[in-house]
């Protein structure tokens, strides 16, 4: 007898991952039931509303070569250029701190490259030189390992300089992996490099959000959803599933609602709760071994005309005096109503959350003051630190990664901890979404 038809379908987690799958279904003409347990859509890269303030749980940058991402935000009507500040692959450190000024030039690949090393200010001809072996080697090995291991071996592997892995190694390895270049898998940080450093000059481009991550995407998704017959639920946990076998291999949620398909987008720990009951004890506990990392972003409000030369700028952190900001961006150019805010990112932020949340605000302040040569900013006149302490996956090398496919009659798993090259980004959240959504179309058709 031939499979019933994949009709109505419950995403369960209203995170990228969800949201993506969420739009693709409803874009294959499936009636689709969007189950957040939160009050805001995003997950992991969402809005929050501090003291009448609206700000990101943390400050990310996209690159041009997020295809699935900039696809479905054109998708449900996001108007990218007003959305996102599109700058050239650079890494730029304030002028005076002892860092480094790379930027490509909007030239043809490899010439913007090329071209960004010769130009950079404060790296040595042995530094460019590490620089261009490592990316033409890269190239040549096609961005892949025959066996994988830690981004430190592999920097040390190729010889790479101190002054380069402290200056552009070390902070991309934190930045895109949230994970220690010693612990760091070095193929997936290769995967990283590949749509940056060695892609076409459009791909490298790095995308700054003008807009809050959840108007970025999340919210004009559920408006999609909800234009095609489908609807979003708010505050709705869905704490059980079963298979309803008697029915076609249809699946009842907790609250006794049945669907013919099911998409757990939730965080591994959610995840495998759901999938014990739905009947697959082992892809459960194989997602009891993952570790977490955290993200810091640390909001700092001065007067409104308190303005940084640059869009953002990369900082030299070191924990010994206390420098913990390994980003700082200007939010005022980004969005006006936000003149004179600052935000400054701490990846992998453990240790440096340690002395509490006061203490970091203030180090991170003297940071600015010091590096950028202005005293005034050691004296914010308001701070928030966000912390998400389970912000991503530790990205180690080797780790194993379950397929969007459960092995269950219409049952699929989306979130950015799913197979895939690339670290927990919101470019793989939505890529495991939409391969999510097309194994159900797939058996739709």
């Amino acid at each position: 007898m031939a499979e019933p038809a994949v009709n109505s379908v419950a995403v369960i987690g209203g995170g990228w991952a969800g949201c993506s799958a969420a739009v693709e279904l409803a874009r294959a003409g499936c009636k689709v039931t969007l189950f957040e347990a939160a009050r805001t859509l995003g997950g992991r890269a969402r809005a929050v509303d501090v003291q009448g303030r609206q700000l990101d749980n943390g400050q990310h940058i996209l690159l041009g070569a997020y295809k699935e991402s900039l696809r479905l935000m054109r998708a449900v009507g996001i108007d990218l250029r007003a959305a996102m500040l599109h700058l050239p692959l650079q890494m730029r450190y304030p002028k005076g701190s002892g860092g480094m000024d790379f930027v490509a030039p909007r030239l043809p690949a490899p010439l913007h490259l090329a071209f960004a090393l010769l130009r950079a200010d404060g790296l040595a001809w042995a530094d460019k030189m590490a620089l261009a072996r490592f990316s033409s080697t890269a190239r040549w090995m096609d961005w892949r390992l025959h066996n994988d291991c830690s981004v430190s071996e592999l920097l040390e592997r190729y010889d790479q300089t101190e002054r380069l892995i402290e200056l552009m190694w070390r902070p991309l390895c934190l930045a895109a992996l949230n994970t220690a270049p010693e612990r760091a898998s070095a193929q997936v940080f290769l995967a990283v490099l590949r749509d940056s450093l060695g892609a076409a000059r459009a791909s490298s481009d790095m995308l700054l959000p003008r807009l809050d991550l959840s108007a970025l995407f999340p919210v004009a998704a559920a408006a999609f959803v909800e234009g095609r017959g489908g609807s979003v639920r708010l505050g709705a946990k869905v704490a059980s599933l079963a298979s309803l076998a008697t029915q076609g291999g249809r699946w009842r949620l907790g609250d006794g609602e049945a669907f013919d398909a099911v998409v757990i987008a939730t965080p591994p720990p959610a995840a495998a709760t759901l999938l014990e009951q739905a009947g697959a004890p082992d892809l459960a506990a194989s997602l009891g071994h993952f570790k977490y990392e955290p993200i810091t972003t640390c909001y700092l409000q001065y007067p409104a005309a308190t303005r940084l030369e640059l869009p953002f700028y990369a900082l030299r952190d070191n924990a010994a005096s206390g420098h913990w900001g390994q980003f700082v961006f200007d939010r005022g150019q980004l969005d006006s109503t936000q003149a004179g805010m600052f935000s400054v990112v701490i990846s992998a932020s453990g240790a440096a959350s340690e002395p509490g949340r006061e203490a970091l605000a203030q180090a991170v302040a003297d940071q600015l003051a010091d590096v950028l040569g202005r005293p005034q900013l050691a004296r914010p006149d308001w701070v928030q630190v966000i912390s998400e302490k389970r912000a991503t996956f530790a990205c180690t090398p080797g780790l194993a990664r379950p397929a969007n496919d459960t092995g269950l009659t219409r049952l699929v798993l989306a979130g950015d901890y799913t197979a895939s090259d690339y670290p927990a980004t919101i470019e793989s959240a939505v890529r495991s979404g939409v391969a999510a959504a097309r194994l159900l179309t797939a058996r739709r058709k």
